[in-house]
């Protein structure tokens, strides 16, 4: 019997701290918390309507996981239908439509050993007379080896795969999607596509270490990251990155809407300060992408238009992020360490 009751009392005190830990996820505290959170559910579209999964404070940091664009997870098992699954809402607590949330990617990594990817060329990236030539795509597998740091093709890829026996390249996983819910008519868009809320930009620097700033659209902000890659090319031209599923490390600032105005995403890394334009065509994606990084320039240095075109006449380089997807990326950057010469505002 005292087996017994102490099993209940052990049971009982189990239960209320596994109670405890959920109230405390989601608690409106102040001190900045650690959260380990394992997803069961994955949506396809930036949105305010699913339920959030936690309540995020400024400061709060978060570790947890993403599956494919396919909808597998870590060990092959299927979770959502393909279409790049989405892990959140993340709803953060104070934030309001206007604010700016900071994202710092704190840990980017693979979390399985294999990747797929498909054979084609998109249409923006060829000719159409080459582009035609791919009427029949195959999905084509990848190994990865994660202690040694590079990928190579798995041995039933056999389309024409005479010459590439020996070919491996290094892994750089990152993330293909991070955003918020958008402000449009349903406050709510597919994960498949991109645009001043963040969403699908394929850009390789959202990886870790890097930080990536958002305008907020709704209180609350609902974030959402997902779209594992281990490793893509600019311009994402075969149609697919190599996917895979993720385990991500993010923590949070929220900047209020009287520090700064932000019109599109930005990242920054070590090296440089970025400003992404998303567009149906090219030319309109470069527009938005300098506009944004003009707008940086001017907002941290105080520069006038003037001095800005000298700043970045000389010093702008360009990316193209993602071609394949209905908008063009565009990134816009420039290097820090040029920047050091300027007086930076507090």
């Amino acid at each position: 019997m005292i087996y017994r009751i102490l099993f209940f009392l052990f049971s009982f005190c189990l239960i209320q701290s596994v109670n405890a830990q959920k109230s405390i996820d989601t608690a409106n505290t102040n001190k900045p918390r650690h959260i380990v959170f394992t997803p069961d559910t994955f949506y396809n579209s930036f949105s305010v309507n699913p339920k959030p999964v936690l309540y995020l404070n400024s400061g709060d940091s978060v570790f947890t996981e993403t599956i494919d664009a396919s909808g597998h997870d870590k060990n092959g098992v299927k979770r959502q239908k393909a279409g790049n699954p989405l892990t959140g809402p993340f709803c953060i607590n104070a934030s309001k439509a206007g604010d700016m949330l900071k994202i710092n990617l704190v840990k980017v990594s693979l979390n399985r050993d294999n990747a797929y990817t498909t054979d084609v060329f998109v249409s923006r990236s060829m000719p159409d007379s080459i582009v035609s030539l791919f009427k029949k795509t195959h999905l084509v597998k990848w190994k990865l080896d994660i202690q040694n740091g590079f990928a190579s093709l798995d041995s039933s890829y056999t389309v024409d795969n005479k010459n590439l026996g020996e070919f491996k390249v290094p892994l750089h996983p990152f993330l293909g999607c991070i955003g918020v819910a958008p402000k449009n008519k349903k406050n709510e868009i597919l994960s498949f596509f991109q645009g001043d809320f963040g969403g699908n930009m394929d850009f390789s620097s959202i990886a870790k270490g890097s930080t990536i700033y958002l305008p907020l659209f709704h209180d609350g902000g609902y974030f959402y990251i997902g779209d594992g890659h281990a490793l893509q090319g600019d311009g994402e031209i075969a149609g697919n990155a190599l996917e895979t599923s993720l385990y991500v490390e993010f923590s949070i600032e929220l900047i209020k809407n009287n520090r700064v105005e932000l019109k599109s995403p930005r990242v920054e890394d070590a090296t440089y300060i970025m400003a992404l334009g998303s567009a149906k065509t090219l030319d309109k994606a470069i527009k938005s992408a300098t506009a944004g990084l003009l707008d940086w320039l001017q907002q941290d240095y105080h520069l006038t238009k003037q001095e800005c075109t000298q700043v970045m006449s000389t010093g702008i380089e360009y990316a193209i992020a993602e071609i394949a997807d209905p908008e063009i990326i565009v990134v816009a950057k420039i290097k820090k360490e040029l920047l050091k010469q300027l007086k930076k505002n507090n």
